[in-house]
Parts: structure tokens; sequence; C-alpha cells
């Protein structure tokens, strides 16, 4: 008994602490954005990067030519994005703003910057966007705040609601579920989020952690090499750790969202997500060609 009230005396301390935390991060970076959480109406299908996209390019071409959808990361790069002309677009990784001469980057904002549909591009507070893309009156740059805010349950879920933060975002997945529910939408649909990691994971002869991380187009020589030197001096416990905060974190919207009264569905084959229930790609009737 005394050891299960030392327990709950030092958890509660914990999430004291990082509450005070959380509100100092949320002070110093600011709330983020004013997204009304009006507009989303109907469905949102989240477009992660993962090889099984390939097939849902392939065979749901109309459906996603029908709904809201939203795109991540190098998306910009394919032939498809011009096709499927998203509604919304996310920016998280720290990389895309900071890349220096990154050919692939270069690449991305140009693309992005000939966009010729209304957009949304979302990014994190303090990015610096290109002009060519703030320039473009087809895009609305809204800023988002990826603070990582952490409290009581009651707390997080008034923090959450406001976009002063989200769970842990360890990919880009985890801010743009939770864009999706600020924006409104009561039912969200992931796909190509295969999140399949620890099968490609292995340890070369020099102790190096080899982490492959495919995607439903095919990295170049530049990208793949700076994926190795990024996972170059990381142990394989602090990439185990990073993958548990990500599953973590996808539970933690699960209960958000049901304190809302949305569902996000998992409408990925095979994906290794635990958190949100299976449910494939609802139907739509379309008018595209």
């Amino acid at each position: 008994m005394k050891g299960n009230i030392t327990d709950r005396l030092t958890h509660t301390l914990s999430l004291i602490e990082a509450t005070i935390k959380s509100l100092i991060k949320t002070a110093v970076t600011g709330c983020g954005s004013k997204i009304s959480q009006q507009t989303g109406v109907g469905d949102l299908i989240i477009l992660g990067n993962g090889p099984s996209l390939s097939k849902n390019l392939e065979e749901d071409i109309s459906i996603l030519q029908s709904a809201d959808t939203l795109a991540v990361n190098f998306a910009a790069n394919t032939k498809v994005f011009s096709r499927l002309k998203p509604k919304y677009y996310v920016l998280a990784d720290p990389h895309f703003f900071s890349a220096g001469k990154d050919e692939n980057v270069i690449r991305l904002m140009e693309n992005l910057a000939l966009t010729t549909w209304n957009m949304t591009l979302f990014v994190p507070v303090g990015s610096a966007v290109p002009v060519s893309i703030r320039s473009n009156r087809n895009i609305s740059v809204v800023t988002f705040a990826m603070t990582w805010f952490e409290s009581f349950s009651a707390i997080e879920n008034f923090a959450f609601s406001r976009g002063w933060g989200m769970p842990r975002p360890r990919n880009v997945l985890i801010p743009s579920i939770m864009l999706g529910l600020r924006l409104g939408y009561k039912n969200i649909y992931i796909i190509g989020a295969d999140h399949t990691w620890t099968t490609t994971l292995s340890v070369d002869e020099e102790n190096h952690v080899v982490s492959v991380q495919p995607h439903f187009y095919t990295d170049d020589d530049k990208e793949r090499k700076r994926v190795i030197s990024i996972y170059r001096d990381i142990k394989l416990h602090e990439i185990l750790e990073s993958f548990s905060i990500a599953f973590k974190s996808y539970h933690r919207i699960k209960k958000y969202a049901d304190h809302i009264g949305a569902n996000v569905y998992n409408s990925t084959p095979g994906s290794f997500i635990d958190a949100f229930e299976r449910k494939p790609l609802p139907s739509y009737k379309s008018d595209t060609i």
C-alpha cells in the first residue's frame, strides 16, 4: 500500500514538473496557429510516404481526388502531386528549412512554389519559408506549434484543442493528424503509414545501425547517404526508444480524438500502428477525369 502511494505521488510530481516545462515552452515558442476548428468538412485522408501508398495511388486515385487530402515531406517531388492536388501539406522536419544546398529540398520548394490550386502549407512556428512560396497566391502558409506538451489529461486536452502543442512529435504523421483534428475533421483516414521500421533495422559489422525506411517514391543516392549519416552515430537502443515514442504518441492521439468525438482510422494494410481502428477508405462519387 505504501509503495502504491509513493508511486502515485512520484507520478503526480512528475506530471506537475512536465506541466510547468510545457507551459514554459509554450510561452517561449508561442501558441501556434489560429486555425479555425470549423473549416474541416467531411473526411480527411492523410497520405503518409510509406511504400504501401503506391498501391493506393494505383487503385484508389479517384477516391483521393474526390476527398480532402493532406500530403507530407517530399510528396511534391513526385509526378502524382499535381494529379492529387492535396488541400493541405505539412512540413515538420527542421531539415526542410535549414538544408542549405540539399538538392532534394531545393527541388521540393520549387515544386511547392508552382502549386496551381488552393493549398494550405503548414510549417512549424519560426520556419523560414521561401519567398517564392509565400508569394504564390494559391498557397496559404500557416504555422503550428511543434511543442511537445505533457501534463495531466485534462490540461493536455485543453492545450491540444488550442494548438499549444501535441503528443511528442516523433515524425510528420503525428502533427499531421493533430492538425486534421484541429481543423475540425471528424473522420481522418491514414494511408501510406506502414511504420514497419523494425523489419528493416540491422547492425553492420562496424556496429553502425542501419535503418532503411522505404517510401512510395525512390530516394536518390544523396538522400540515402544523408539518412545513413544521420543514423551513423545513433545507438540501437536510442532508435528503438524513438520508435516507442512514436507509437506511444499515437495512443495519446487516439484518446484525444475520442475526447472530442472524432475518429482516426488506419487504412494502411500491414501497418504496425496499433492505436487506431482499421478501416478501408470510404468511396466517393467523383467527377474528376
